[in-house]
């Protein structure tokens, strides 16, 4: 399984660009699912999944991982074929390619709100009952920052360092361990929203 997939077509760009269907990429970057399975998780009627599942595999999105029988009838078991997708800067018109952008995104934020909702209780506690955000078991943050775009991406590739650290250190340890998920956006803006702190005297 491929860790970023470019999308270099007009029609790949248009099937990962619908609502439902990026909606859907979701749930199949995360692990495979039947057509029955996301018509129950989505509430959508499954002939509906399946005609959207048909047109992600014709365009190469999703992939058929497996197949089991159930009662006579074989089940397909469908996953994406990367965990992300960035598209490619030679598709046009430009504002197309923004759009889809946008709608996986927005795709991402429903998904995490969905994953906000379903964790377990102890996911929000304060630890200790401690003040300190670094002593607490998760994190909750939003900050604007002023910087160039090339110290932007050379903090981001320190920030995916970061990630692979803590996945290596995860697969050594041999204490307990939980499951955390990681929801990460950052991106251009206009103007500042928050008002910008005065910096103290020293």
């Amino acid at each position: 399984m491929k860790q970023i997939m470019t999308i270099e077509t007009y029609n790949q760009m248009k099937a990962i660009g619908d609502p439902l269907r990026a909606e859907m990429m979701m749930y199949l970057c995360e692990g495979p699912y039947t057509g029955q399975q996301l018509s129950e998780t989505l509430d959508i009627p499954r002939g509906k999944i399946h005609y959207h599942l048909k047109e992600l595999e014709k365009n190469g999105i999703i992939e058929i991982v497996k197949k089991e029988e159930k009662n006579g009838i074989i089940q397909k078991f469908y996953r994406s074929v990367a965990n992300g997708f960035t598209i490619s800067e030679e598709l046009l018109p430009f504002h197309e390619v923004d759009q889809t952008t946008r709608q996986i995104i927005y795709s991402m934020i429903d998904r995490a709100k969905k994953r906000v909702q379903t964790a377990p209780k102890e996911a929000f506690e304060r630890k200790n009952n401690s003040e300190n955000p670094e002593d607490w078991g998760y994190m909750s943050t939003a900050m604007e920052i002023e910087a160039s775009e090339a110290q932007f991406k050379q903090w981001t590739k320190k920030y995916f360092a970061l990630m692979e650290e803590l996945e290596k250190m995860g697969e050594e340890t041999e204490e307990e361990k939980n499951i955390y998920y990681f929801f990460n956006l950052g991106f251009q803006v206009q103007e500042f929203a928050f008002k910008k702190r005065e910096k103290k005297d020293s």
